[in-house]
């Protein structure tokens, strides 16, 4: 994993295509700090991915691991980051950071799955459940739960659910 303090920071790019060094607000985040507005905004732009993006993934995953409850923040990035790396347009993930990239998605599913058992916020457990898909290689249904909003939600209304009729 490239450690925080490592300069390569400096000369990663994130979702602009452009320089972000993403160790300093890894480290606020570290520290309990409220980053993902930021790191949201910086390490992806529409459908934009880049280095910085691959290389903040498993910070990610290490700094939430501990956390006695994880925030959809997590789910809902690292997804988007891993659906977007498939974009044409994006770079692969580097060699150098392949190894530690990879090792962090299966760290992520299993945290997932953990925070499932006892989730009871809409955001949460389709981000979760989106983040399992990715990581068993459902890029598409992945895709779909992550992209799903609250509007197409309210749209399944009980007559528009073939099955609802029967439960009712």
């Amino acid at each position: 994993m490239l450690s925080l303090t490592d300069p390569r920071w400096r000369t990663l790019k994130g979702g602009y295509r452009t320089l972000y060094d993403a160790s300093g607000a890894l480290r606020r985040l570290e520290q309990d700090y409220d980053v993902w507005e930021e790191l949201w905004g910086e390490l992806h732009h529409q459908g934009d991915v880049g280095e910085a993006s691959y290389a903040a993934v498993p910070h990610l995953v290490r700094i939430c691991r501990d956390a006695p409850r994880r925030d959809w923040n997590l789910y809902g990035l690292a997804g988007l980051i891993e659906i977007e790396r498939h974009r044409k347009s994006n770079p692969p993930i580097p060699d150098w950071l392949n190894a530690d990239y990879l090792a962090a998605w299966g760290d992520l599913e299993k945290l997932a799955l953990r925070d499932l058992a006892d989730a009871s916020e809409r955001e949460l457990i389709q981000t979760a459940l989106a983040v399992i898909a990715l990581a068993r290689g459902q890029l598409r249904l992945g895709a779909f739960l992550a992209w799903l909003d609250e509007g197409e939600l309210a749209e399944l209304t009980e007559d528009r659910l073939a099955w609802s009729t029967l439960y009712v």
